[in-house]
């Protein structure tokens, strides 16, 4: 019975400082993390490993307090812009296979400068995701972790 509840207990330490689950429920990240899928998000990368372009990170939206789960595209001192559904970061469309650009025709986002110390984050399904473009970007302490691939 004892070791059961070290057990249990070390199972409730993981999750709570290390890894957890989490359940996506919109399609604001498909076609990578489509609805209804799970991420497991490994809470101590962000300090471990730092947050780098590319990642998928997972945070509380400023907007109304959910958890999302939103792509770094910018770094703090780096320029974001959107021309034509073309994300371009410092002058500079980085490759991005896993969006789909025909979907996102006409969408544009004025050149904004990322603050040192923030990111900006958008969704891959760029016409359904509701990120920085709307809520600007978000300072490193407000990553919870970082999504370990599924």
């Amino acid at each position: 019975m004892a070791g059961a509840a070290v057990v249990l207990a070390l199972l409730l330490g993981l999750r709570a400082w290390v890894a957890e689950p989490v359940a996506v429920d919109s399609d604001s990240m498909a076609p990578t993390l489509p609805p209804g899928s799970v991420a497991f998000v490994l809470k101590p990368a962000p300090a471990w490993f730092g947050v780098h372009r590319g990642d998928l990170v997972v945070l509380e939206s400023p907007l109304d307090g959910s958890t999302i789960i939103k792509r770094v595209v910018a770094l703090g001192g780096q320029t974001v812009a959107v021309d034509d559904a073309i994300l371009l970061v410092d002058g500079i469309a980085p490759p991005e296979p896993y969006v789909d650009h025909s979907t996102i025709d006409g969408t544009h986002f004025i050149p904004t400068k990322v603050p040192p110390g923030e990111v900006f984050v958008m969704g891959d399904n760029r016409e359904r995701s509701i990120d920085s473009r709307d809520f600007g970007s978000v300072p490193l302490e407000d990553i919870r972790g970082i999504v370990i691939r599924p």
